[in-house]
C-alpha cells in the first residue's frame, strides 16, 4: 500500500507525463473535484484539459522540489516546464484524499519572470 504523498506525487507524474487517463483511473475518486477556476469543478473537465496540455506540450518536465503531509491532506511543491527552454511556472497542489483516493485538488501557480529581484530566487 502507498501513501497518500506517494500517491500525490505519482499522480502529478503521471499526469506530467501525458499519462493523465491513467493517473486518473488509478488515483482519483468517483467523488472527486478541484478548483481551478479554468476549468468546471469535475474530473472529466480537468482530465480533458492535462490530456490536451500534454498533447500541446509534449516535452513537459516535471521537478518536484518538496511534499508535505498533514492528516488527508498533501501539498507539493514543484516546477513545471512546458519545454526544456521554456523558464515555466512554481506550481503548489493541495490533494485531499479519503481512503487511499484524491477526492480533492487546488492548484496555485506562478510564472517564473524574465528577471528576478529577489536574490533567493523562486525555486
Amino acid at each position: 500500500m502507498y501513501s497518500e504523498k506517494q500517491i500525490a506525487l505519482s499522480f502529478l507524474k503521471m499526469v506530467a507525463s501525458g499519462q493523465a487517463e491513467e493517473a486518473f483511473k488509478n488515483y482519483v475518486s468517483e467523488d472527486f473535484k478541484h478548483h481551478n477556476p479554468y476549468f468546471k469543478g469535475d474530473a472529466k473537465s480537468l482530465k480533458n484539459a492535462m490530456l490536451e496540455d500534454s498533447e500541446n506540450n509534449p516535452k513537459k518536465e516535471l521537478k518536484i522540489l518538496r511534499s508535505l503531509a498533514d492528516d488527508e491532506f498533501i501539498a507539493v511543491h514543484s516546477h513545471v516546464k512546458q519545454n526544456p527552454i521554456d523558464a515555466g511556472f512554481v506550481l503548489v497542489h493541495f490533494f485531499k484524499f479519503k481512503n487511499q483516493e484524491i477526492i480533492e485538488l487546488w492548484d496555485l501557480g506562478q510564472e517564473i519572470p524574465d528577471e528576478i529581484i529577489n536574490e533567493n530566487g523562486m525555486l
